[in-house]
């Protein structure tokens, strides 16, 4: 099940891509970081902490949340 959600990040992240309105791109590529995120916890053995992929989960985490601020931010006049 996990490598079907890392298909469907790949998906969400290229998809991105090909898209002009900005803020859509966002959108996006957020849902896209959020099922790499999934996909770094499930790959393996969730329980265990040591089994989870941080090079994969940390960076897509920290970007899900600038998409999120960018997408709730006030002064989003270009969005």
């Amino acid at each position: 099940m996990a490598e079907y959600i890392g298909y469907l990040a790949s998906v969400f992240i290229v998809g991105g891509f090909m898209l002009k309105n900005l803020r859509t791109i966002r959108f996006i590529n957020m849902f896209g970081c959020i099922c790499f995120v999934i996909y770094g916890i499930f790959l393996n053995d969730y329980r265990d902490l040591n089994q989870w992929l941080l090079p994969v989960i940390i960076p897509n985490a920290i970007l899900a949340l600038v998409q999120v601020y960018y997408l709730t931010s006030k002064s989003n006049t270009t969005l």
